[in-house]
């Protein structure tokens, strides 16, 4: 769909979501109070239709914004289900940051953390973050194919006897045989947030998110337990 189209149903619709903004601290320990968050329609950066400041706590107020109608996320359809915005933060002391493509779903609040760095860090900013469609919507590779039974070699590392919860997983960010791609560190519980808003839609039945989300943790500990992940560096990447 042109973003022409996206604009007409974002304006002419009676379908709304919501928005709110988070800035912290690299570390995401500390919140940044008075910040300032410009809110625009994805493709029209320069067109602010929101400006609102970040309080004690680093949050913006809920921000109602336009979206698609409910329907065309509850079935496949072309018609794209949700609406996108771009927000541009800053804060005194920090480098700005520019997030375009930030996914609002009808009736459902959207949270997007932002971390900012303090200029005079050691820190390399990431000032433009571009989100990628959603893949039940946008245009990605297959999947990659894999047998059902998986050779397990010896590393002589050791074995896992059970399961456990992982504090981190590691996320290679490009194909399993992409040796150039970096391997970034992520938080077990950000990696599952990352996928279950990548791959599923909001506004789901509540059972429904349930199960997919069972299915993605069920999944992801399987590869830990077999040290499948760590050997072939099949996780995708969905770090923001």
């Amino acid at each position: 769909m042109s973003k022409q189209n996206i604009r007409y149903l974002q304006n002419d619709t009676l379908d709304e979501g919501n928005l709110q903004v988070n800035v912290e601290t690299p570390s995401g320990r500390l919140p940044i109070a008075d910040a300032e968050v410009s809110v625009s329609f994805t493709g029209e950066p320069e067109s602010t239709i929101e400006q609102v400041s970040t309080n004690s706590s680093g949050q913006t107020e809920r921000i109602e914004l336009r979206t698609p109608p409910l329907e065309y996320s509850m079935e496949p359809s072309e018609q794209q289900p949700y609406a996108e915005y771009t927000i541009q933060v800053t804060a005194k002391g920090f480098v700005p940051v520019n997030i375009s493509g930030i996914q609002v779903l009808p009736g459902e609040t959207s949270v997007q953390r932002v971390r900012l760095v303090p200029e005079e860090s050691d820190i390399n900013p990431i000032d433009n973050i571009v989100i990628p469609a959603n893949t039940l919507f946008g245009n990605f590779p297959p999947k990659i194919p894999e047998d059902e039974i998986k050779p397990m070699e010896e590393t002589g590392e050791i074995v896992l006897s059970r399961v456990v919860v992982p504090e981190y997983v590691i996320v290679h960010d490009g194909a399993p045989s992409d040796t150039s791609a970096r391997d970034y560190y992520v938080t077990y519980k950000d990696y599952i947030k990352n996928v279950a808003s990548s791959e599923i839609y909001a506004t789901w039945p509540d059972a429904t998110l349930r199960a997919n989300i069972l299915a993605m943790l069920s999944f992801t500990l399987n590869r830990v337990y077999t040290e499948w992940c760590r050997n072939h560096h099949i996780f995708r990447s969905f770090v923001l």
